[in-house]
């Protein structure tokens, strides 16, 4: 267990990504490699759930694109998952959002957390 617990501590994430929580709404900078070129690809969306903890933490994050729901599984401490930012924060009272896949429109929208905000780019 010992030697588990240490190779755990080893390979986790050297810089933490910010605090969320599912509902929030996240933009994931996720690096994409292309042949020989690099880039970083951003995913905007909901995030409807995380699951484990340690090396296997997760996290899964839901947008709907041309009117098709489109969702991503990022693994919390993978090397391709270059940043996170955290847009705005809503009020939920679920541990998974999973009932979202049901529905479209206006009734994917979440109550937003007051005074949580994320703030604008420019502004102190």
């Amino acid at each position: 267990m010992e030697r588990y617990l240490e190779f755990e501590n080893d390979n986790l994430r050297k810089e933490a990504l910010p605090e969320f929580e599912v509902g929030d709404t996240v933009e994931v900078r996720v690096q994409i490699k292309e042949g020989d070129k690099e880039r970083v690809q951003i995913f905007n969306g909901t995030v409807i759930g995380r699951r484990g903890s340690g090396l296997g933490e997760s996290f899964t994050v839901r947008r709907i694109v041309q009117g098709e729901g489109v969702e991503r599984t990022f693994p919390v401490n993978s090397p391709k998952v270059v940043g996170l930012t955290v847009k705005s924060r809503a009020i939920v009272r679920r541990a998974k959002l999973y009932y979202l896949r049901d529905r479209t429109g206006k009734g994917t929208r979440l109550r937003e957390r007051l005074g949580t905000k994320a703030p604008k780019k420019g502004n102190p």
